[in-house]
């Protein structure tokens, strides 16, 4: 992809985020979390197959604490 093309993109997504509203902006934000979380918890899941699900999400939490920081 060239530097225009994503210049195009950056600037298609900007004026569709001027565009929404704070709802929808929150919406989205959401939904991008929620899917961070399952990305990074079947990644858990991956590395630890014989972990329980509290044993999977108590290091998700983990993850998400220490790469807020």
């Amino acid at each position: 992809m060239t530097t225009r093309m994503m210049s195009s993109i950056a600037d298609l997504e900007l004026a569709r985020l001027k565009r929404m509203t704070a709802s929808e902006k929150v919406a989205v934000m959401h939904s991008l979390w929620h899917q961070a979380w399952v990305f990074k918890a079947s990644g858990v899941r991956a590395q630890h197959p014989g972990w329980t699900p509290e044993q999977v999400e108590e290091r998700v939490r983990e993850l998400f604490r220490l790469e807020s920081a």
